[in-house]
């Protein structure tokens, strides 16, 4: 049954089962009378084995949430678990370590190196890692994001949407623990937008994996498990098993 929190401030308490925990997050930007509160004191817990997506009014923090949790960036306040690792702990070595092993990333820049085709830029982050993947895998994961044919081609010779296609594969191929994706339908057309969500689906699923998926697509979100809100860097309240109608209620509400 879906559901809406009462209480929007602090959403599912970090658990035994937390595999993302940010507890009390602040995150200001600029100094002085510039200065600018992307997030607000964010209480946020994601289980193992969950799909979250992230939905909000531009500017509402959604990108700088991901971020923190991802440990691309650092907290103003506040702290950010991943797994059994507190993020402040750790120095930037540690953390790109951690990255590397454990975590896949969806952004709206794809970050294909052109040299390299399709196959090997989705073997690239294994192989960084010292743990490369055979190719039958990076070939089959290939396939199921329907660029099988393509996977001798360069960046440049694919569509903006078949490097995203490239890049969602790349995340995928490690079966990382999690799984963060900003918009990572954003290029696509219905059709394939779609059958890469159900990609997603389908991998957290059969892993036991997290996914946390920043998105503005109704669409997108009711493929997720639950969707969480945000407005001006708080947090805003959330739906559990979604559908597009409701998030596209809930947003307009929001002001998105």
């Amino acid at each position: 049954m879906t559901s809406l929190t009462a209480d929007p401030g602090t959403i599912e308490p970090a658990g035994r089962s937390a595999m993302v925990y940010l507890d009390d997050v602040v995150r200001v930007f600029g100094r002085g009378d510039g200065q600018v509160r992307a997030l607000d004191g964010v209480t946020l817990s994601m289980a193992r084995g969950t799909f979250t997506a992230i939905m909000g009014p531009s500017g509402s923090g959604k990108s700088t949430l991901l971020q923190l949790a991802a440990g691309l960036d650092r907290p103003t306040q506040g702290r950010v678990r991943l797994g059994e690792h507190e993020l402040g702990d750790l120095n930037e070595r540690a953390l790109a370590r951690l990255r590397r092993e454990r975590l896949g990333f969806v952004f709206q820049s794809f970050n294909l190196l052109g040299a390299l085709t399709a196959e090997q830029n989705v073997a690239l982050p294994s192989r960084l890692a010292g743990k490369p993947v055979p190719r039958s895998v990076v070939r089959d994961v290939l396939q199921r994001v329907g660029l099988d044919e393509r996977r001798g081609h360069r960046p440049a010779q694919l569509s903006g949407g078949q490097q995203q296609r490239v890049a969602i594969a790349r995340a995928l191929v490690g079966r990382p623990s999690v799984v963060f994706a900003d918009e990572p339908t954003g290029a696509l057309d219905t059709r394939a937008g779609r059958g890469v969500l159900a990609l997603l689906r389908e991998t957290i699923d059969e892993s036991g994996g997290t996914l946390v998926m920043v998105t503005h697509d109704p669409s997108a979100a009711a493929w997720a498990d639950r969707v969480v809100f945000m407005a001006d860097g708080r947090l805003a309240g959330e739906l559990h098993a979604p559908t597009a109608e409701q998030v596209a209620e809930r947003l307009t509400g929001l002001g998105a």
